[in-house]
């Protein structure tokens, strides 16, 4: 008789998500489960629909059918604005951060949703009491757990390009999300920096407890960090399973894989 492993209960499910661009249909019923406490990652070619499938998740665009629950509640009436209150966070492709602030004040405007704040300038109101209170506090637990300390008071326009990375993932994570969603996390670093990115991540995992779905095309990357990994081409999930399922699956191997893992 075989025993299975318990499995965590999904934070976030998608079921049956279908997107339509003109006549160009980008998710075709793509259906997915992220298991709290645990790294998914999401491969495919380019048009595979990763990022549509992320930007529905975070209600940028709209589903034509389907649903997508965060909690075992439905997203798709939550107006966009209210993703982060409701606890997901997510960076981009192309890191876009306040060039002429501070590291420091980058990631207080991360703060906006735990504050109540609801506009950009009420967010960075709260850079002119800096170090006090418990946002502050965040912050200044964040940049020590992102190695930014040392920076907090540099202009990102001066700081290298992993360094941002660093600070984009602070401002994610000072909402306190339980799932971060991370889109490209490893795009545009060296070797070194993508292995140090890789161990940051699962340490900010057990550290902040969190969930975190990412898009990613570094296949050395996601094979090393993630718990499950889901294939997609076309807009259609083609394989699902952890890493080593996915590195053997032939469909996988056929579309993205190559045959090298």
């Amino acid at each position: 008789m075989t025993v299975q492993a318990h499995q965590p209960e999904p934070l976030l499910t998608c079921a049956d998500v279908r997107v339509r661009f003109g006549g160009i249909v980008a998710l075709d019923g793509v259906s997915l489960s992220v298991p709290r406490g645990q790294v998914v990652g999401i491969i495919g070619p380019n048009g595979a629909g990763k990022t549509t499938l992320f930007n529905c998740i975070s209600r940028l665009y709209s589903v034509e059918s389907g649903d997508i629950a965060f909690e075992n509640a439905s997203l798709l009436s939550t107006p966009r604005h209210r993703i982060a209150d409701l606890g997901i966070a997510r960076t981009f492709q192309n890191v876009a951060l306040f060039e002429s602030l501070s590291v420091r004040d980058n990631v207080i405007v991360g703060l906006h949703s735990r504050s109540g704040c609801g506009f950009l300038s009420d967010s960075l109101r709260l850079a002119a009491s800096r170090n006090v209170g418990p946002l502050h506090d965040r912050v200044d637990e964040l940049m020590d757990a992102l190695g930014l300390t040392k920076d907090a008071n540099r202009m990102v326009r001066d700081l290298p390009f992993g360094t941002r990375k660093r600070v984009e993932l602070a401002r994610a994570l000072a909402s306190d999300p339980k799932l971060l969603m991370l889109d490209e996390p490893a795009g545009g670093l060296n070797h070194g920096d993508v292995d140090e990115l890789r161990e940051l991540i699962g340490a900010l995992r057990d550290t902040f407890d969190l969930t975190v779905l990412l898009v990613e095309h570094h296949m050395h990357f996601v094979m090393k960090l993630c718990d499950h990994v889901v294939a997609l081409d076309f807009g259609k999930k083609i394989a699902q399973g952890t890493p080593a399922e996915i590195q053997q699956h032939p469909e996988v191997i056929r579309a993205y894989l190559g045959g090298a893992a």
